[in-house]
């Protein structure tokens, strides 16, 4: 079958299996080493049902992405969506939301919990020169990889998450065996306020789908993989992080706090011996580089789509003329974190991270509204959530709640960034009105 060549330059390659297993990569990330530990610990063998309702609150905003993403097939994903509906000032904030206040940062930490990982096996990755050359090769690698376009970076991303989800599925499979069915009874419901805690942990755990989206401009049959890829992907996480925790509660119970710093580290010792917590630390480290290795596939496309949009130097908007790469992009993007990585300076501005998050899935939550309210809009049969506007209402309701829970420094500087982003946009346009 001929491969679809986009408007744009691209190609479609990305089937429903390369975005699931992307989405999953994105999702299933470091955290979940230590997260079965942060719930337990604050609601014990209730902190099951908080998955359950975490998973239902983030199904709101991935169905409105699914929704979104089968009628708007450009590159970007939410930059693209917020663009379609409500135009280039908008999306230039997500664009940068995106791309620097959420994508680069988080990219930065886990090169360095990489290294810190590594450093606890070999004390070598503690010396700043070394993890220097390390994150500069790394980075060489993943960009290079990524130049030779979304088919060969797609089917890594593919083989790597897969690979990484063997040792969390071992546990699983042989945990249970060693299961204290006593663990699992609560003789008590935590209170609202432990609840609200864990569930603002276990929503940005979830997070991450979005990232997948971005190569939404070589994503085939996006009217039926997006939707598809997005609830086949989320039904796998929820399984997997459900299970994690019943075997983790199961077995640890009231020592959980105990081992509140690697809890699957404990259980792979409990299985196999000390050999187990190691295994489980290199697998820590490995989740870490998939993740990074992901976001050097998805985000270029962010700085891609803006550039063709004219919002970014036209240089990020070329496509590689053999492999179909937006390779200027890929290697733009894989620099910074490179520098940000090894400079440090992610630890202060990583404050931000949650409100991007949270105000770029409300911006396409109201997208979707916008799209939904237009007229005469059955002209193409996509995928349409049930009931109406309900679920995007309630989308809006758990962000806006979610929101309220973050610190006042996280507010402050998530207005800090959008005001500095928007002194970007009125200069630039302003040279351009200069130049004409």
């Amino acid at each position: 079958m001929a491969i679809e060549k986009t408007e744009e330059g691209l190609e479609r390659v990305v089937g429903v299996s390369g975005l699931a297993l992307t989405i999953v990569n994105f999702t299933i990330g470091a955290g979940i080493f230590v997260l079965p530990a942060v719930v337990g610990i604050q609601m014990g063998a209730f902190g099951i049902f908080s998955y359950i309702f975490c998973a239902i609150m983030l199904a709101t905003i991935m169905l409105c992405y699914a929704e979104t993403g089968a009628r708007v097939t450009s590159s970007g994903g939410s930059y693209a969506y917020v663009v379609a509906a409500f135009g280039e000032f908008p999306g230039f904030i997500v664009n940068w939301l995106f791309f620097f206040g959420w994508s680069i940062l988080s990219d930065a930490a886990l090169l360095n919990i990489i290294a810190d990982s590594l450093a606890v096996v070999f004390p070598v990755f503690l010396n700043p020169w070394l993890r220097a050359v390390f994150f500069f090769v790394l980075m060489s690698f993943m960009i290079l990889l990524n130049i030779r376009g979304a088919k060969q970076g797609v089917a890594f991303i593919k083989i790597v998450t897969l690979v990484k989800l063997i040792p969390l599925l071992a546990i699983i499979i042989f945990g249970f065996g060693y299961i204290k069915t006593d663990n699992l009874h609560w003789d008590h419901i935590p209170s609202l306020k432990s609840f609200g805690n864990t569930a603002l942990v276990l929503f940005f755990a979830f997070a991450g789908f979005e990232s997948a989206l971005s190569v939404s401009g070589e994503i085939k049959n996006p009217k039926r993989t997006v939707p598809i890829g997005i609830l086949l992907a989320g039904s796998l996480i929820l399984i997997v992080y459900l299970l994690l925790q019943m075997v983790t509660q199961g077995v640890l119970g009231a020592q959980m706090a105990q081992f509140k710093d690697a809890p699957l580290a404990a259980i792979a010792e409990k299985i196999v011996g000390p050999v187990g917590a190691t295994i489980l630390l290199l697998t820590a480290a490995f989740s870490c580089f998939t993740s990074v290795s992901g976001d050097v596939l998805a985000t270029p496309r962010l700085l891609f789509a803006g550039a063709k949009d004219g919002m970014f130097p036209k240089i990020l908007g070329k496509v590689h003329p053999k492999f179909a790469s937006p390779y200027w992009a890929i290697i733009v993007y894989g620099s910074l974190i490179f520098i940000l990585s090894v400079a440090g300076g992610f630890k202060q501005l990583a404050v931000l991270a949650s409100a991007a998050i949270l105000l770029i899935y409300l911006s396409v939550i109201l997208a979707t509204i916008k799209f939904r309210m237009k007229k005469k809009d059955n002209s193409e049969k996509t995928f349409r959530m049930p009931g109406g506007l309900i679920i995007p209402l309630i989308g809006i309701a758990a962000i806006i709640w979610l929101l309220t829970s973050l610190t006042k420094w996280e507010i402050l500087s998530a207005l800090i960034f959008i005001g500095v982003v928007i002194l970007i946009y009125i200069t630039m346009k302003q040279i351009k009105k200069n130049q004409e």
